[in-house]
Formats: C-alpha cells, structure tokens, sequence
C-alpha cells in the first residue's frame, strides 16, 4: 500500500490501514456534503453518542478501503471487511480520540494535490 496516502491504526491488537480512496470521498460527501464539512460535523455533535457513532463509522470507512483494494487484487483470497460493530467493542472512547491524528493523515494525504507549474515565457529571465 502507498504509504504517501494511508496512516495506520490498532484495533483489537490488529493493524489497520487507513486509506482515503474516490469512493470513500464519494461517501463523506453523501454524508457530509463534502471533505470540508466533515471536521465541522464531528467537532459541533453536541450529542457524544452521535459523535462517537460518526468517528466509528469514519474508521470502518477508511480502514475497510485498503481491504477492498487488496480483495480487488486478491480475489482468490479477500479479507473480511471491518464492522462499525467490531470497531466499537474492539476500542474504547479513548482509542478514538488518538485515532484522530491518524484520520486527519489519512485524509490530508489522500486528498493533497502536487502542484507543478510550467515555467511560462514572460516568467523567465533574460539570459
């Protein structure tokens, strides 16, 4: 896995890659309206359930999109994609809250764009 776009997790003593795929995007934005609005709903949940409920179902997203990419090359041999039930029994309140750093990575890099410019005739310097 590209290690330029994941961060990884433990869950229940298990590694977990967290990878931001299209698809993944696809589903923050059916949830959120997009990648920019995610911060803003999980940090202003006034209800601690309901913050909790959206950190785990984040998790499951993104540590199930390096399942599904290695199931896409292994199809003779595919892995068990992870709950939002197995994630809330296999970690406590304070395992989501470290999750955080990990998350924001994931994301970040998932969605970074390197930018190149072409140097253009009028930029350049007289010899």
């Amino acid at each position: 896995m590209d290690n330029e776009r994941t961060a990884s997790i433990r869950i229940g003593g298990d590694e977990y890659v967290l990878l931001l795929t299209t698809k993944a995007t696809k589903e923050i934005a059916g949830r959120y309206g997009g990648l920019e609005n995610l911060g803003d709903k999980l940090m202003k949940s006034k209800n601690v359930e309901m913050a909790l409920s959206e950190i785990v179902w984040l998790i499951t997203l993104l540590a199930n999109q390096s399942t599904l990419v290695y199931n896409i090359k292994h199809k003779d041999a595919p892995k068990e994609l992870l709950t939002e039930d197995e994630v809330e029994i296999l970690t406590s309140p304070i395992d989501l809250a470290e999750y955080k750093e990990a998350i924001m990575n994931a994301l970040y890099k998932g969605a970074k764009r390197n930018v190149l410019s072409e140097e253009s005739p009028k930029n350049a310097v007289a010899p």
